[in-house]
Parts: C-alpha cells; structure tokens; sequence
C-alpha cells in the first residue's frame, strides 16, 4: 500500500508542475504581445536614422539605462538615439551656393534664411573649406526664436567700389533686422575686402598730395544689427571692414565673446564695435585691433560692461561723439574693466560737440593697461572736425567717472591724461584712484591738463594732476535740460 499510495504523490506532483509551467508560459506570453504592441515607434515614418553630420554641433551623450531595465522594455525606447538638430540644419550648398570666392552666392544665402527662419533652433550654414560672395542683403525678421547664423567658412563682400552693384546700399554689406534670441557664430572669417575702399580720394589724406577730395564719400559698414534683442555674436573672425566691421542700432540684449576683428592701422573710419541706442550690452574676451575707435559707444545707450578686452593699434575705447548738431544724448552705466590697450592714439576718451544736450554719468574705468598710448585718459568737450566749430554755451552734461588701477605707459607727444571740459558746464565728480602712468620713451613733455573739471584723487596719481579741482562748481550754466531717461 505505501508503494501505490507514493506513486500516486508523484504522479500528481508532475502534473501540477507541467500545468504551472504552462499557465506561466502563456501569461509571458500574452504580457510581452501587449508591451511590443503598445511600444511607441521610435522614428516615425523612417527605419533606418541618418548618421549625424560633422558640422553639427555634438549631442549631449545618452545617460547609460539602469542595470535593472530590460533592453526589449519600451521605458527604455530602443532603437538608435535621435539627433534632433539634424533636421534644423540649413546648408547653403544645399540651397544652390557655389562657395568658389567669385560666383553671387546672394540668392542661396537669403533662400537658406527664409527657409530657416520658419523653424524653431535652425542653423544656417556655410561650411568650412568654402569662401561665399554675397552682395548687400537684408535678413528679414521676425524669426522663430533660436535661430543660429553659422559661418565656417570665408564670407566676402564683393571686391571693392567698382565691383559692388549699382543697385546695392554703399552704406551697408549684411544688416540684421527685428529679430529676436538669434545668434552669429562660428569659425570661419568675415571678410570685408576694404583697401580699395580706404583709398578713395575722399578718404582723408587720401587725395593728391595727401589731400581729401570732397564729394560723396559712402561706404558700406559690414555687419549691423538693427532694432533687434537678444542677440549673441561669438568666435568670429571680422576683418578688413570698409567703414565700421560692426554695428548695433536700437538694440537689446546683446552678448559679444571671443571675437578678433582686424583691420591695419591707417584704415580710415573702421571702428571695431560702435553701438548706439542699444541697451544691456556685453563684450567680452576679445581682441580688437583697427584704424578707429576699438569700441564706440554713441547716444542712448544703456548698462554696458566691456571686459577683458584688447585694444590696440587703434583710436582707443570711446564715449561718444555726442552732441553734434545741438542734439540730445545720453549715456549711463558703462563699465570697462581688465582690459588692455596698446600702441593707440587713445586710451579711454569721452567725446562731445559744443552745443549740445544730455548728459554721460555712471563710467567706471578699472584695472586698464596702457601700453605706448597716447592721451590715456582724457575728456574732450570741444570734439570738432575741421577748424570752424564756434564756441557755444550749451553741452552735454560729463559726471560721475570713476578711473581706478590704470597703469602703464604713454605716447610722450602728449599729455597722458586731459580733462578739456566745457566752459558752462564743468565736468563734475571725476573720481581717480591708483592711476600710475609713465613716459614709454623719453621724458614728460606735458603736465597732465584741466579745464573746468572738479573731481577728488584718493591715492597719489603718476603723474600728479594738481590741476583737478575739489569739490563742485560754483554754479552750472544756463539752464539746459541735462536730465536723461534711458
């Protein structure tokens, strides 16, 4: 009895197994038909991804899955890792540019824009190992934000006034316009074939026997942004510019970093950066070196901070001109600090015509290296072009300048620092501390000149301005409006 009774055991333990086994198989199965059933497609309407292009930018790396996750789980995803950005990518080739330095590439530049500027993050491209020609051109906004400018490759004007169209501004090359968080970028070079146009015979010293001819003297600025906000410009080459390499006009928002813009020493009008009526601006990490002002800052701008910069050869980092036709202008809030400036006619220079209005408060110029320079510091109230500017008795109010940690060397031709302020409206809290200059070569022809300015020296300055006067004028001139609201 007890051999049948443990064959029956047995035969009953077997077959619950197999029926457990089987039960298991079919609930895996019909669990693993649902999950594929439901998992959502990788690439939709596409099996196999692209690879991604080398001149897209790289794609953060997908984190690694967990240990615990099953390659097949759709929480996973499966399927190769998608670059988003590929399909952002707008190439000029690709848009019938040719890229051999001669051939009009204008139509394939703006047929790229027009496409990129309806997508959202979109790159127009011009690749490396290329050289583009385009003409003058307008790249309209608005844009879909995001949108990214990129030139690997050389992008030229057309080779001087001869070969540039009749139909065409001579006032402007690229202009970029009502556009808001777009960014001009990349590694290759803006070239703006200048010579021809520094030679014209209006050009100054230009003309026979070094005279300036009179008459139409237009020529085109290279890069402006106009009436734009948000905007970022980094790692580009600028050179060679006909007048002005770049330009920011009623702008906001504006991040400049890691530029060089180059162009020789005696090319007439090629200031670096100008901006004017434009707001919240930064220019950093760059080198600048040029026939003009380094940097200009023109009426109605607002809250600049210059930094780590380097200046030289050229006309120094200026405030102005300001006032010219008894216009109104306005400057508040600039800051330039550890910065260089080097082999330049001028350091840090504030600029304005006699006769006009507004007023410059709130500079602070700290920690500058000068280095051969000459007129390092200086205020000029009597900014004038030729010999017939009269006096007049109104001016642009000058306040509020701090100049803290400049040292350095100067251009013994003149006097290393000079505060030739109006005769009605005296310069006013001049601010100078550990300001140490010396003669480059040679001994001090000059002593450092005022005229009408009042300020405080809280260290001992090299060399000594006793000619600044404490405390506050008397009285201001007559009664112009000098208040600003910007």
């Amino acid at each position: 009895m007890e051999k049948i009774f443990l064959l029956l055991c047995l035969i009953i333990i077997i077959t619950s197994n197999s029926i457990n086994v089987d039960a298991r198989h079919h609930i895996s199965k019909k669990t693993k038909s649902k999950k594929v059933n439901n998992a959502p497609s990788p690439i939709e309407g596409s099996v196999n991804e692209p690879s991604p292009s080398p001149l897209s930018p790289p794609v953060s790396p997908v984190s690694s899955p967990s240990s615990n996750v099953v390659p097949s789980d759709p929480s996973y995803g499966g399927g190769p890792a998608l670059n988003p950005e590929e399909d952002c990518i707008f190439d000029v080739m690709e848009y019938g540019a040719v890229g051999d330095g001669s051939t009009d590439d204008t139509e394939a530049f703006v047929a790229a824009w027009k496409a990129a500027c309806q997508v959202e993050s979109a790159v127009l491209l011009a690749p490396a190992d290329r050289i583009f020609m385009i003409t003058s051109t307008i790249f309209y906004g608005p844009c879909k934000p995001g949108l990214e400018f990129r030139v690997n490759g050389v992008l030229m004007t057309p080779e001087g006034p001869d070969c540039w169209p009749k139909k065409d501004s001579k006032r402007q090359w690229i202009v970029f316009y009502k556009l808001d968080n777009m960014t001009f970028t990349g590694t290759g070079t803006i070239e703006g074939n200048g010579e021809k146009w520094w030679e014209l015979p209006c050009k100054p010293h230009r003309g026979p026997n070094g005279s300036t001819l009179p008459g139409p003297c237009d020529s085109p600025s290279m890069i402006r942004f106009f009436m734009s906000s948000n905007l970022t410009v980094r790692g580009l080459r600028i050179q060679n510019s006909p007048m002005f390499h770049m330009k920011f006009d009623g702008c906001e928002g504006v991040l400049i970093d890691q530029l060089s813009i180059s162009s020789p020493k005696l090319s007439p009008n090629t200031d670096g950066i100008h901006i004017e009526d434009t707001k919240s601006v930064g220019i950093y990490n760059s080198v600048i070196a040029n026939g003009d002002d380094c940097i200009s800052i023109g009426p109605g701008c607002s809250n600049v901070e210059i930094e780590a910069v380097t200046c030289g050869p050229s006309h120094g980092i200026s405030i102005g001109s300001l006032g010219v036709h008894n216009s109104q202008a306005c400057v508040s809030n600039i800051t330039v600090r550890n910065t260089i400036i080097r082999d330049s006619d001028n350091g840090v220079r504030i600029k304005t015509w006699q006769g006009g209005s507004g007023s410059v408060t709130g500079l602070s110029f700290d920690t500058i290296q000068m280095e051969n320079v000459r007129n390092c510091i200086i205020i000029d109230q009597y900014y004038c072009l030729s010999k017939g500017c009269r006096n007049e008795t109104s001016a642009v109010s000058v306040g509020d300048i701090s100049y803290r940690n400049i040292k350095g060397t100067y251009d013994v031709r003149s006097a290393p620092i000079h505060f030739a302020c109006s005769d009605t409206v005296a310069c006013t809290n001049i601010t100078m501390s550990e300001v140490e200059l010396l003669p480059h070569e040679g001994e001090l022809m000059e002593d450092p000149f005022c005229w009408n300015a009042y300020g405080i020296q809280q260290t001992l300055t090299i060399p000594p301005i006793d000619c600044l006067q404490d405390g506050m004028p008397l009285a201001i001139g007559e009664a112009v409006d000098y208040s600003c609201s910007i």
